[in-house]
């Protein structure tokens, strides 16, 4: 081929090349998607209704979740809260009078959980500064510090000493336990005194003093069997409620007195 008709087929080369540089970058695969990114914190309870019968006699309330990165002392950290409804609670204090010991002066705590318990992978009160533990109500000392009622201190302990005596309010008394690096379980316990009604369980992932993540998982405590049957009446028919009970009681003394005498 001579020079010039080598040079009047380049114009054409050229652009063949511009149309079909588009083709083939239309067929190239596109770039891969990017992977699914999962929940930082996946939280679930062992059963969601405790019952409550006749043999009841308290029960464990098992927690277990996954989180999305490592759990331990250089990594995250798992803060469990139980929460029972709100109640007013009287305290008493005792004194004495003329040689017997009566009831003195009162104080009346507002919307007092009912049941509280906080269990973590480590010590809450070096995961979270102090602001954050008020507000969540992370520590007993934190519980009480946002009562409304009085603030004498005095009261305020005998306000823990009676609900710690009873089991309703548990503190740390056993650690959240982690498998794998990624799973753990607590299990907070459930006293036999429990009352009935719905409760809370938030699940708090902790990372660099900071919450990050919090689920919530509800549970109830119903009476079942007799025991229920006993509380609808009382609650529906409370004189023939206390008239049976009188009843009841005058018949165990009358049998007593039978059994002991022919003894």
């Amino acid at each position: 081929m001579t020079l010039p008709a080598a040079a009047s087929l380049a114009p054409l080369l050229a652009a063949f090349l511009l149309l079909a540089t588009p083709a083939l970058a239309q067929r190239e695969p596109p770039p891969p998607a990017p992977p699914f990114a999962g929940p930082a914190l996946a939280a679930e309870l062992g059963q969601d209704r405790i019952a409550v019968d006749t043999s009841f006699s308290g029960a464990d309330l098992l927690v277990f979740g996954a989180t999305d990165r490592l759990l331990g002392p250089a990594g995250d950290n798992v803060v469990i809260l139980g929460l029972g409804p709100p109640r007013d609670v009287v305290v008493r204090r005792r004194v004495r009078w003329l040689g017997l010991w009566v009831n003195g002066p009162s104080a009346r705590f507002q919307e007092v959980p009912n049941y509280y318990a906080v269990a973590a992978t480590a010590p809450v009160a070096g995961l979270l500064e102090e602001a954050a533990r008020r507000e969540r109500r992370l520590g007993l000392d934190m519980l009480t510090a946002r009562l409304a009622g009085p603030r004498d201190p005095l009261f305020r302990a005998a306000l823990v000493d009676l609900k710690r005596g009873s089991r309703l309010w548990n503190e740390e008394e056993s650690p959240v336990e982690v498998s794998g690096g990624r799973l753990f379980h607590a299990r907070l316990p459930l006293p036999s005194t429990i009352a009935t009604g719905d409760y809370i369980v938030q699940v708090l992932l902790v990372r660099n003093n900071r919450i990050v993540a919090r689920q919530e998982l509800p549970f109830r405590v119903d009476r079942v069997g007799a025991t229920a049957r006993i509380a609808d009446v009382a609650r529906s028919l409370p004189f023939a409620y206390g008239l049976a009970c009188i009843a009841l009681a005058a018949f165990a003394g009358w049998l007593g007195s039978v059994i002991f005498r022919r003894g």
